[in-house]
């Protein structure tokens, strides 16, 4: 590589600890989530977070959101939301000549980034309405389709599935999220810095590290790191174990899934896996890469067995057995 590209990859690589750090001293004791909602948003793919009540998750997005200095948009998902409400609808309006006419009028699905807080508490319905948004970032109304704002990502906030009042997402959403992050309940210890961080009053949001083009341009280089054949075809290897028809798929996944891993996850590794290679001030992606990203690209994309869902089996599970199998064979 040039000397030009290996300034740049320095600069990304100190840009992304810049921004860990702005979003780390508000959002505490998150350190992976944080890691991967920024590998996300460099990879150009969007991210569902999911976590009880309480645990950070809106705020991380709104840290985020604030450092970036996007315009942003937040969609409160309930059941009675519409789709129109998401993408936006015609309505009538008074024109100059004193006639009426229909005008489009976006919905907040126009913008940067999106935050689709409790996407789970909407009807599929409604879900649905950010399928073409989230794949081929443009909005279809009638008979136009309209492009959404670049860069555009969508960080959904969703509480376990097993709480009341939620709608599961549907197989086909759930593989356009390029990651699913898990935010677990705090420790002790975290609790208690929580505690001294926030009573005192809402500690502040970071200022702008980044803008718009900024982004872009960082998508881009991202784009560019090498991938060697042999990790490539490990990644192609580890999606190709999460079924329970390859040769390589642990006993687990043969006996607990129904349905494994689609070429998207095989994608969101390989995106994923330059990202952190940049962040980690390297010019090409290792399998610890692969190894780092493979839980959150592939956690949301097992479709569990009749076998697997009676016996509660976690897919986390599951994919560390097909890392195991694969990457340390």
């Amino acid at each position: 590589m040039t000397l030009d590209v290996a300034a740049e990859a320095r600069a990304f690589r100190e840009g992304v600890a810049e921004l860990r750090r702005a979003i780390e001293a508000v959002v505490v004791g998150q350190t992976d989530a944080v890691e991967h909602v920024v590998v996300a948003l460099f990879a150009e793919g969007h991210v569902l977070i999911e976590g009880v009540p309480g645990t950070g998750k809106t705020l991380l997005v709104r840290c985020l959101a604030s450092a970036l200095g996007v315009d942003t948009k937040r969609v409160q998902f309930t059941p009675d939301l519409m789709p129109s409400d998401i993408t936006g609808t015609r309505i009538l309006v008074d024109d100059d000549s004193g006639g009426r006419r229909f005008e489009f009028q976006p919905g907040p699905v126009f913008t940067n980034i999106l935050l689709a807080d409790e996407v789970n508490r909407a009807t599929p319905r409604t879900q649905s309405a950010l399928l073409q948004a989230m794949q081929e970032r443009n909005v279809t109304e009638g008979d136009t389709t309209r492009a959404l704002p670049a860069p555009f990502l969508v960080l959904a906030t969703q509480n376990p599935l097993e709480m009341e009042g939620t709608y599961p997402l549907p197989e086909a959403q759930l593989d356009r999220f390029q990651l699913k992050i898990r935010v677990p309940f705090p420790t002790a210890e975290v609790m208690q810095q929580i505690l001294e961080t926030t009573t005192a009053g809402p500690a502040p949001l970071p200022e702008p590290i980044f803008s718009g083009d900024d982004v872009l341009r960082m998508q881009s280089l991202a784009r560019m790191v090498p991938v060697a054949s042999t990790v490539r075809g490990a990644i192609v290897r580890l999606v190709m174990a999460t079924h329970p028809t390859d040769e390589r798929a642990p006993d687990s996944v043969r006996r607990y899934v129904a349905f494994g891993a689609s070429p998207r996850g095989a994608q969101a590794i390989e995106h994923t896996s330059k990202v952190r290679a940049l962040a980690e001030g390297r010019l090409n992606v290792s399998l610890e890469d692969v190894r780092a990203v493979a839980l959150p690209a592939l956690r949301h994309r097992l479709l569990l067995s009749f076998e697997g869902a009676a016996d509660r089996v976690e897919t986390d599970t599951l994919v560390r057995d097909v890392v195991d199998a694969v990457l340390d064979a």
